[in-house]
């Protein structure tokens, strides 16, 4: 532990402002590419002083801030316990030394008394003595939070009664233990990834927010917080106790934005349940919730069930194109396959006709899979041993590793990750699929509608409802698991029967609008004919829903475009 010595509280004011301060240290042996590996994502200085203002009401708060970094939210708290008379010492936790060691200098520089402890904040034992936590917790995707790391964070979150899963960045157990430090009646500020809303392993973390305070609120942002980083960032404000069942909501433009917040939308939530519908207004959630009550819509896993593709090991090597297979004489020893990716499956149905053309083209139409491989296959495989093929994880568990698992032909391909929103597609031929895609298997009862169920999807509900379901991804993608999938609010089989004859009358014009990439046309036919047909949804709702897919896939391609901005401005991406 570094101890940071007071010094004169009532000099430190003058003269000396935020964005005055200045400190003159060595250089810190540091790099962009450690500060990832370590999740360390500086703060802006609005955001640091918009937490530390919320979250400290009197000068005699005691301030705790998880993983100072060099202490950007810690100077904050500082400078507003001056502000309000105060001189109770601070405390921040950081792991890496040399940031720690450059916190103690600001704190010094202030002058404001403090204490910084090196190490891992979550070996600390929890003690809810702290009227505010605030900070900017380490991110750091499940796949690099590995080892004792993971350890500390899931054994933090369980002792207070908390089980996250596997897949869990290591926000999340900072999440849970920094609660633990709150007293009753104290503040949590957190800036957080928008993952909070919306992922699966976050649904213990916002179920443990919901037990354990009074008040919960969320500040959204319509852009970027931290430029050139991919990750959506959102501020948790979490106060008082005895638990809660419902969220608050708020949007600014920017963080020099904060000062003018309003939490406008009230959010009732059950455990759980995703966060993500907060952004859609309550009468466009009431048409939705009118839907489904009233049988128009259901999910999509009301259909059938709703599977992941087939995973080869090497795409690169099992799946061939025509003329690959014809130059190795291999033509007895593949089976055909709808081709890694998804851009040839926005049109309705994928049949005989397009995968021709596409092989003609050079995709990679046809999958290596011998029963009895034949001197061909025999030679192909000894190429892939030479390739180290059988080394991939896939390849290596499997006996023989050259004999791909391939799932069943499914009735229907779905499109899991969108630029705009999900599509169906028509399997007529019965190719199998590689998890690029989903695969849908009707029922026997709905297999009949199998031609018009991905017109009907093409409906502004359905696109809401991916939005609040799925997921936002890199790049401003919509992905949606199998799990999201199936809670897609799909047209009900009933609907789809009654209308019937208007969807067949419509599909040929549709592939063509398709065809020139012109989906909301599509869309807008579909909704005359599901949505105002009979005057189930009202032009105003009608409305309501547009504009609310509007904003939710706007905020996703938004961030994308952020990113590509910042590209081009030469901006060091720590999270590529």
């Amino acid at each position: 532990m570094v101890s940071v010595v007071p010094g004169m509280i009532g000099s430190g004011l003058n003269g000396i402002g935020r964005k005055e301060l200045r400190v003159t240290t060595e250089p810190l042996e540091d790099t962009p590419g450690l500060r990832k590996a370590r999740g360390a994502f500086f703060t802006p200085a609005a955001v640091c002083d918009f937490l530390a203002r919320w979250a400290i009401r009197s000068p005699e708060g005691r301030v705790l801030e998880p993983s100072c970094g060099e202490a950007d939210i810690l100077r904050s708290a500082a400078v507003r316990l001056l502000e309000l008379g105060g001189s109770t010492p601070v405390r921040g936790h950081e792991l890496h030394a040399e940031s720690a060691r450059r916190a103690q200098q600001v704190l010094a520089a202030i002058p404001y008394p403090g204490e910084i402890q090196v190490g891992d904040f979550l070996d600390v034992p929890a003690e809810p003595g702290f009227t505010a936590v605030i900070g900017n917790p380490p991110y750091i995707r499940y796949h690099g939070f590995t080892g004792e790391s993971r350890t500390r964070g899931l054994k933090a979150a369980l002792a207070q009664g908390v089980r996250l899963s596997s897949l869990a960045s290591s926000w999340a157990p900072f999440v849970v233990h920094s609660a633990g430090f709150v007293r009753e009646g104290g503040r949590l500020g957190l800036v957080l990834p928008a993952e909070l809303l919306s992922s699966n392993y976050a649904a213990e973390v916002r179920d443990h927010l919901l037990r354990r305070f009074g008040s919960v609120s969320v500040v959204l942002f319509d852009g970027q917080v931290f430029p050139g980083v991919q990750t959506e960032a959102l501020l948790l404000l979490a106060e008082g106790s005895g638990g809660t069942d419902h969220v608050r909501f708020a949007s600014v433009s920017n963080a020099d934005n904060l000062e003018d917040v309003g939490f406008l939308t009230t959010l009732p939530v059950l455990p759980g349940e995703k966060w993500t519908s907060a952004m859609v207004s309550p009468s466009a959630q009431a048409t939705l919730a009118n839907l489904a009550s009233g049988g128009s819509f259901a999910p999509l896993g009301d259909w059938g069930r709703i599977n992941l593709g087939t995973v080869t090991g090497n795409n690169g090597y099992f799946t061939l194109t025509p003329h690959e297979v014809a130059g190795r004489g291999l033509e007895r020893d593949v089976i055909p396959i709808s081709p890694a990716g998804s851009a040839h499956l926005r049109a309705l149905e994928f049949g005989a006709a397009q995968h021709a053309a596409l092989g003609s083209a050079g995709a990679r139409t046809l999958l290596f899979r011998p029963l009895e491989p034949g001197p061909a296959a025999r030679k192909y495989i000894r190429l892939g041993e030479q390739q180290g093929v059988p080394r991939a994880y896939k390849c290596r568990v499997r006996d023989p590793w050259w004999r791909v698992p391939v799932v069943d032909p499914p009735d229907l391909f779905f499109t899991y990750m969108n630029a705009h929103t999900p599509q169906l597609a028509a399997n007529p031929m019965g190719l199998s699929h590689l998890n690029s895609v989903h695969g849908i298997y009707l029922t026997d009862e709905r297999r009949q509608w199998v031609k018009l169920l991905p017109l009907a999807c093409l409906n502004s509900v359905t696109a809401l409802s991916a939005e609040v379901v799925g997921r936002a991804y890199g790049g401003g993608i919509l992905k949606m698991e199998p799990r999201e999938a199936t809670r897609l609010l799909a047209p009900s089989p009933a609907v789809v029967g009654h209308e019937r004859v208007a969807l067949e009358r419509l599909l040929p014009k549709a592939k063509l609008l398709l065809a020139e990439g012109r989906l909301d046309a599509v869309t807008s036919m579909v909704d005359d004919v599901l949505l105002r047909s009979g005057g189930a949804v009202t032009p105003a709702e009608i409305t309501e829903i547009r504009a609310s897919r509007s904003e939710l896939g706007g905020r996703r391609r938004s961030r994308s475009s952020s990113r590509r901005s910042s590209a081009r401005a030469g901006t060091q991406n720590p999270d590529n």
